[in-house]
């Protein structure tokens, strides 16, 4: 008997340790180096942004510290933010991948069997040669909504005089920039069977500067995610650029993605998410890092983007 109750009695401890090890394990989180005012990771500068400290909030509602794995998303032909976010959870580089958009586009179940890890710190170079056997997403409750907006230059106002934007059809007749190949590129091409075409200019994406040539004078608007404008003004305090006050009606709300084996932790997040929401956490937080943070809107994972918009 005495046997009996010392191995039960050692087996509570283990199992209270075990507990203990797992509170401590931290909550490990993938965000984008470079995606200010949500997330923003520099090299001499403090880590900041909105995700940054929603991750902390989470993680002590759980009980558990937090650690940031920083990544590098390149926007070109070749990437997939989607693959990129499941070979990093993957790989065990974290848990969660924050400030992910939800659209039924990026939660698909991959066609593909193994994927390439995006450039992370800490990555080596044989981390940039491997592909990792990746598994399917599931996404967390959305915790922003993420719209897309019409800036105003500085000329634009006497151009249009006293008319509001409330529609993309307001903007006939006025000079329009757009960085090609983008939503916003295909949003104004499209329009009424091609109406604004002829005031289209086309900017290259990472060669051109679209919000400094808004700035100048040289276009009258654009359209672009709100999130970017937060952080040129962030940048920017005297800028003469406006934002319209329009939103573009199809936009994409925000959350975690994880792997859907890890149904536990998406469950605890949720319920963490839920109770910070409620307590308008979230939205001082957002407001915190300079954010223009907006409720997360039904559907909350956007369906097919691209009918949306041919149907407009």
């Amino acid at each position: 008997m005495k046997a009996l109750l010392a191995g039960a009695a050692t087996a509570l401890l283990l199992a209270m340790a075990g507990v203990a090890n797992a509170a401590d394990d931290p909550l490990k989180i993938c965000l984008d180096e470079d995606l200010p005012p949500l997330s923003a990771h520099h090299r001499g500068k403090p880590d900041s942004g909105f995700d940054v400290a929603l991750a902390q909030a989470i993680a002590e509602r759980l009980g558990r510290p937090f650690k940031i794995q920083w990544f590098e998303s390149k926007l070109d032909e070749d990437s997939s933010p989607a693959l990129e976010a499941n070979a990093l959870l993957s790989d065990g580089r974290c848990s969660l991948v924050g400030g992910y958009a939800l659209t039924k586009d990026s939660l698909v179940v991959p066609g593909v069997a193994t994927a390439k890890l995006p450039d992370f710190d800490g990555a080596t170079r044989e981390d940039r040669r491997r592909r990792i056997p990746i598994g399917v997403l599931a996404p967390s409750r959305a915790y922003i909504y993420s719209p897309m907006t019409v800036l105003l230059g500085p000329n634009a106002r006497d151009r249009i005089k006293d008319r509001k934007i409330t529609d993309i059809g307001d903007l006939a007749g006025l000079r329009l920039a757009i960085e090609s190949g983008t939503l916003g590129d295909a949003i104004l091409m499209t329009f009424d069977k091609g109406k604004l075409i002829d005031d289209i200019t086309h900017l290259v994406p990472g060669r051109s500067d679209l919000l400094g040539e808004l700035e100048r004078g040289e276009y009258d608007a654009t359209l672009l995610d709100l999130r970017r404008f937060d952080a040129y003004r962030a940048s920017h305090p005297d800028t003469k650029i406006t934002a319209s006050g329009y939103y573009y009606p199809i936009g994409a709300n925000r959350g975690y993605v994880a792997l859907e084996t890890d149904k536990a932790l998406l469950d605890a997040v949720n319920a963490a998410l839920e109770e910070l929401q409620n307590k308008g956490i979230i939205a001082q937080l957002g407001q915190a890092a300079g954010l223009t943070w907006l409720a997360p809107r039904e559907p909350a994972v956007l369906g097919d983007v691209w009918l949306k918009i041919l149907s407009r």
